[in-house]
Parts: structure tokens; C-alpha cells; sequence
């Protein structure tokens, strides 16, 4: 019988870490029919991956696009970077439950949180759902370009029950307050929810400044919400963790991975949690990843979620500059990208600007770098490439050449400020761990200022070909196969017949990240960050080619996965 697709000559890494081969693979409908040898005779179309890998389609398990998945089909930036199923619903913050009336609540938070404009997330979405199944229901109306499923968030379901008093530090629920709570997640849960996520962190703040709900709850209460996930035997927990202390230097590591630990035995659920290296709290990550290896010894399913470089804000004069703050600079600041231009370009404007950053401190220039605007993005630097680097090696002060530099590109050059994992030799630390687990890409998130959804790109380029940390095979185990397994995305991830056709031909010599850029597609015109890559010549999803030769094809296969599935 002639296929419906084959996809001929490549190199297979089918993402279960066993060794690459040369063959062909055979897609009938939505499904893989055949790996190895593939006859093509009356295929509807053959597609030549000579030179090429074949690998599973990258599944994303952090992403924020709970909001952008209802004006983007494509969910960009993520699938320019073969990434083909994804999780939302991270870090506490989804849209479900919603009191009726009550989205501006959460669209304000995710605001707060994730630098996602309220305004778009109000505009972008029907909110004609009140519990989380109906928030599924409205995904499953709406064109998508991948797969898509999400956590139900502690954040949500404690302001549906308790209301702002929930974000109280003292806040106790009462017990008919935590039935409530647990009946709504088992609801969830029902419906299809991957699992419950959870916000610890410190720096996760609702507008006015408290912090969001569950940031100091005891850990009783959330084995007490989440009982329906052992009852059920299915979902995962995620956290963003609070390793610090407030104001109070030092770390309260092995306390915050001892409850996870603690609740990931009881229930026998996997849960995952964020790493990354921070300078302020030295070698606590490498604590971390200690402390999870024991515990996941003694029942523990512990997977320390990593991602594969420097976390950085980025800096652009479209839309937050180095020149921000300066005085000369703000009849303009909030001007067009043109204007902003012929303001520096203006001989007496450009001539104060540079006087008035003379009279600051200079050190914040060694720690940020330049992106020039004609190169593929690196994320590895030296002095040489900082703000300062460029200034001296020019003989002017670091804002001189940073204005040289946007003038010659257009606007184009960006800075970026390494926050976290600033640390090379760290990040091939974590991603080497047996216990950690890629993810933190934030897709959708924090618009104007970070932008690590090209993660995959940059891991695949960087870390495997480059550097070798890991072998081809292993990498791309990392983000398939794992990853899938982990939250229970069933027959994805691999390639083998009967698996759902989600493939990526790659060309690994090719692959390389282009430089952010700032576009303003969001609902209302709001900017956002996007980067783009090269090198991944196709991507199916489902069986249909959904982007090829670095386009969209219009191809809209992708489906809402429920944990029911």
C-alpha cells in the first residue's frame, strides 16, 4: 500500500537513545507506518532527508502560551525550533478555574508573573469558561498548528476558592476551603488537566506586590489538593521553587526539595521543579541535584527542570534600550523604531546622550553583551563582547559604541544581560545530571524581555555539535522521548510504527539561531521578542507538513492533549 508520506534517506535518531541509522520513514495519516526501508512506490509525496537527521517532532514541557495559543496558531516562536507539542499551565499561572466575570484576575497576574500584556491575554480569548475543562473545550475550537496540554495552576484554583485573600502571607485555608480546593483539581484532573503546577518563587508577585497564592503555604496543603492525582494514578506535579530566603542571605534548598520529595513519594506522581545557576546562591544547584538523586533512590520522582543556556534580559532600541533612562532620551522613548533612530542619528541629541551616561556608573556594562545584528546569536562571551568590551576597544565609552552600533545596523543590534546560568561549565553540569530534565523555555512569556524558546536550536547547535557534550542520539533523547514520557504524552516522542507521525528533518551542520528581533503581532499591536532559526528544513506535526524551507505551509494539525487520552 503507497503511503501518504515518505520521508527518504535520512539520517534516523528515532529519540530512544539508541544508535542513528540511515533509512526512510513511512507516514500514513497521523501515524507512523513504517521505519527502516520504506517502499515510496505511489507515495503522495516524498520528501529527501539525504544529509539530513530525522528526528521526533521536540516536546516543550515549559511553556506559557495558555493565552497566545488563542491569536497564534503557529504558537511562535516554538515552532520555529521543530518543536511540535507543548505544555502550558507552568509556574502556578493558568486561566482555570475563573469565577464568570473574573478573567481580568489572571490575565493581571500572568501579567505581573510573565511579562504577558493583560490586555492581550483579556482581548485574545473568548473567557466563556469558568473550570478547567471548560478552558480545554475552548482550546479544542480554536486553530492550532501543534499539540498543546497544560497543568491546572495552585495559583487559579486559590483565588477561585478563597478570592484575593489568598494572596494574604498569613492566609489558612479552612477545611471546607480545601475539600473545595481538591474537588476542583480532581475536576481538572477529570478533564484531561497533565497535572498541577505550583508558584514559590519570590520574585512571582500579583500587581500590587504580594506575592501569588501558595507562596507560603504549608506543603500539607498541597498533598491535601492534589489527592486526586494518586487516587487517579496519572499527572505530574511542577513548582517553581523558592531556594531563597527573604531579605536574609543563603538558601533554604534541601527544605523546599524535601517536601517535593516528600509529596512526589506519597503520591507516586513524577515531579519537576526549576534550576537553574544563580550566582547570589553559589553552589546550591549542584545541592539540589544531589538532594534529588537521593531522594528519587529512596522512592522519589524527582526531575530538576534545566535549560540549556544563559537566562538573559534582552535589550533593543524597538523596544527597551540601554538609553531608556537617560533624560535626552525620553521625548522618544516610546516612540517608533524610526524615530528612535533619527534621534541618535541627530548629532546634539547623540552628543547628550552619551554626556549624560558618562556621569553613571559604568560597571552593569561589563556584565552585558552585544548581539550584533549581522551574525547568528551567540550566548557564550567574553569581555571583548561586553558593552564595555566594545567601548574599549574602540577608545569611546560604552554608550558611544553601543549608539554606533545601532546606527550602522538599523536599530537592529541588541544587548542581552545574562541573569542566570551565567556560568558555562554549570550548564554542562546540569544538563549532564541523570536526574535533570530539559525544559524553561518560556515560551510565550515575558515578551519584552527574555526570549528562550529557541532552546532547542541553540542546544542541538551548541552543546551536541559543537561542544560534544552529548552524543547526537542522546540529545535528541533529551528532548523527545524524555520529555514526552515524562508528562504522559502517549506514542509521541519517538519514532517507531504506530507512534504519532511528529518528525523533524534537521540539518545539524546547518543549525544556527538568528538574533532576536522585535515584532508587533500580539492583539492590539503589542511588541513582542521572536527569533528565528536555520537549519530545520521541515517539521510534521501529525502527519501534515507543517512548516517547511522556513515557512508555514498553512498546515493546522495539531491537537489539544488531555492526560484522559
Amino acid at each position: 500500500m503507497a503511503h501518504d508520506l515518505v520521508i527518504s534517506g535520512g539520517t534516523i535518531v528515532d529519540g530512544t537513545g539508541t544508535p542513528a541509522f540511515r533509512g526512510d520513514v513511512g507516514i500514513d495519516g497521523d501515524r507512523i507506518a513504517a521505519v527502516g526501508e520504506v517502499d515510496r512506490t505511489g507515495a503522495g509525496r516524498v520528501i529527501d532527508a539525504d544529509g539530513r537527521i530525522v528526528t521526533p517532532g521536540f516536546v516543550d514541557l515549559h511553556s506559557h502560551l495558555d493565552a497566545q495559543i488563542g491569536w497564534d496558531p503557529t504558537m511562535s516562536s516554538s515552532c520555529w525550533h521543530g518543536v511540535t507539542s507543548v505544555v502550558m499551565g507552568n509556574c502556578g499561572m493558568t486561566f482555570a478555574p475563573v469565577r464568570p466575570g473574573q478573567g481580568e484576575v489572571l490575565a493581571t497576574a500572568m501579567e505581573s508573573v510573565e511579562d504577558i500584556p493583560a490586555a492581550c491575554i483579556l482581548e485574545g480569548l473568548p473567557w466563556d469558561w469558568e473550570d478547567f475543562g471548560g478552558y480545554l473545550d475552548a482550546l479544542d475550537q480554536m486553530p492550532r498548528g501543534l499539540n498543546a496540554g497544560g497543568y491546572v495552576g495552585d495559583v487559579a484554583v486559590r483565588l477561585y476558592v478563597a478570592g484575593d485573600a489568598a494572596c494574604e502571607r498569613d492566609f489558612v485555608p479552612t477545611e471546607t476551603q480545601l475539600d473545595e480546593m481538591a474537588a476542583v483539581v480532581r475536576s481538572a484532573m477529570e478533564s484531561g488537566a497533565l497535572g498541577y503546577s505550583i508558584s514559590r518563587s519570590l520574585f512571582h508577585r500579583v500587581p500590587d506586590g504580594r506575592n501569588v497564592p501558595g507562596t507560603w503555604s504549608e506543603p500539607d496543603e498541597f498533598t491535601r489538593i492534589t489527592a486526586s492525582l494518586a487516587e487517579l494514578g496519572r499527572g505530574v506535579f511542577e513548582s517553581a521553587p523558592r531556594y531563597n530566603f527573604e531579605h536574609v542571605p543563603g538558601d533554604r534548598v534541601a527544605e523546599e526539595v524535601g517536601w517535593m520529595a516528600e509529596l512526589s513519594r506519597a503520591s507516586g506522581r513524577p515531579f519537576s521543579f526549576n534550576l537553574q545557576q544563580i550566582s547570589s546562591l553559589g553552589e546550591h544547584y549542584r545541592e539540589v541535584l544531589r538532594l534529588a538523586a537521593e531522594a528519587n533512590e529512596r522512592g522519589a520522582q524527582l526531575r530538576p527542570q534545566i535549560t540549556p543556556r544563559s537566562v538573559g534580559v534582552l535589550f533593543s532600541l524597538d523596544a527597551n534600550s540601554l538609553l531608556d533612562d537617560l533624560p535626552s532620551f525620553q521625548a522618544v522613548r516610546h516612540a517608533t523604531l524610526a524615530t528612535k533612530l533619527a534621534a541618535i542619528r541627530d548629532p546634539e541629541v547623540r552628543a547628550r546622550l552619551i554626556a549624560e551616561a558618562a556621569e553613571r556608573p559604568t560597571d552593569s556594562y561589563e556584565r552585558m553583551f552585544v548581539m550584533p545584528a549581522d551574525a547568528p546569536a551567540r550566548y557564550t562571551y567574553d569581555e571583548s563582547d561586553s558593552v564595555a568590551g566594545w567601548g574599549r576597544a574602540r577608545g569611546v565609552h560604552a554608550i558611544e559604541a553601543y549608539l554606533d552600533a545601532l546606527d550602522t545596523s538599523n536599530g537592529r543590534t541588541l544587548v542581552n544581560w545574562p541573569v542566570m546560568n551565567q556560568d558555562e561549565s554549570a550548564i554542562a553540569e546540569l544538563i549532564t545530571s541523570p536526574v535533570s530534565i530539559m525544559g524553561l523555555a518560556d515560551a510565550g512569556a515575558h515578551a519584552t524581555q527574555i526570549m528562550d524558546a529557541s532552546q532547542p536550536t541553540y542546544f542541538l547547535s551548541h552543546w551536541v555539535r559543537d561542544e560534544g557534550l552529548l552524543p547526537v542520539e542522546e540529545g535528541v533523547r533529551r528532548l523527545t522521548s524524555d520529555t514526552a514520557s515524562f508528562i504522559g504524552y502517549r506514542d509521541r516522542g519517538v519514532l517507531r510504527p504506530g507512534a504519532f507521525a511528529d518528525v523533524n528533518v534537521i540539518d545539524l551542520d546547518g543549525l544556527e539561531l538568528q538574533i532576536p528581533e522585535i515584532v508587533r503581532d500580539f492583539p492590539g499591536g503589542a511588541p513582542r521578542f521572536v527569533q528565528r532559526a536555520r537549519g530545520v528544513d521541515c517539521t510534521v506535526v501529525n502527519g501534515a507538513v507543517f512548516r517547511e524551507a522556513g515557512e508555514h505551509t498553512g498546515a493546522l494539525a495539531g491537537r489539544i492533549l488531555r492526560s484522559t487520552d
